[in-house]
């Protein structure tokens, strides 16, 4: 398998993860999305490895990409933090529901 069979076989997925990189971005909060802006995105995990997704994501977003210092670490260690306030996002997501059925 060459690297254009690769390059090739890889658009469609690529081009979706821009896509909802693109689509996040415009349905994230103001305050936020200044931070964002201001800070620029940060890729973790696998797929933030692909070489040139960086740069992709720059160019169709106008925003600095950088990429954390361990990808593949900072997954699990952010999903481990996750686990650690659990009760605090039971709570916020139940306050989410009891939001929206109002």
């Amino acid at each position: 398998m060459t690297s254009t069979e690769i390059r090739e076989a890889m658009a469609e997925p690529i081009a979706g993860i821009v896509e909802a990189v693109k689509m996040t971005l415009e349905r994230t909060p103001p305050e936020l999305a200044a931070d964002i802006v201001d800070r620029g995105i940060v890729m973790a995990g696998g797929g933030s490895l692909l070489r040139g997704l960086d740069r992709l994501l720059s160019e169709e977003t106008g925003m600095p990409v950088t990429l954390t210092d361990d990808p593949l670490s900072a997954v699990v260690l952010g999903t481990g933090k996750a686990l650690e306030e659990i009760e605090t996002y039971k709570r916020f997501s139940q306050v989410l529901i009891t939001s929206k059925k109002l």
